[in-house]
């Protein structure tokens, strides 16, 4: 197992303790100099908050513990590729990479919707890598969102619906 594995490993524990709250399983861990110094999963739904998603939350630990904002020298690992609110965090922050498990075609601005990690004119750029434990990543966003459409299809036809 290779070191972007392990960590995104962790990533995806995170994303399961979202599974298990009925968010959308999205995890990630921020890593400075070999060793996790943060942790987070969605919760946006429990938080009853647009801005709590993983990649926030483990920012804001990351800053906690290290004593300032500037995340420089730190890499984020995170299940899912991050939306332009995500990003933007991850720009303002100064973090100096990000590993990326699934990419997310209508939302994501790490290279599917656009690129504001790597695009020239910011004042910083964030090193990208794509497809670590891809597959992984994937299935479990697949097994969540199908869950959810399955359980809203009941809940119309337990509400005499889906007649």
């Amino acid at each position: 197992m290779t070191e972007q594995e392990k960590y995104m490993k962790e990533a995806i524990r995170q994303a399961k303790k979202a599974y298990a709250l009925e968010e959308a399983p999205i995890g990630c861990v921020i890593v400075a100099d070999g060793k996790i110094i943060a942790r987070g999963y969605n919760r946006r739904n429990t938080d009853k908050s647009t801005l709590s998603h993983a990649e926030l939350l483990a920012i804001r630990k990351a800053a906690k513990k290290l004593g300032d904002w500037r995340l420089e020298g730190c890499t984020m690992y995170v299940t899912l590729e991050p939306c332009q609110m995500c990003a933007g965090a991850l720009l303002q922050s100064r973090m100096d990479a990000v590993v990326i498990g699934s990419m997310n075609k209508k939302a994501g601005c790490a290279g599917s919707v656009l690129n504001l990690l790597e695009m020239d004119g910011f004042n910083h750029k964030v090193a990208v890598t794509r497809g670590v434990l891809e597959e992984e990543c994937s299935a479990l966003l697949t097994e969540f969102f199908k869950e959810l459409r399955e359980r809203k299809k009941r809940l119309k036809e337990a509400a005499g619906e889906g007649r």
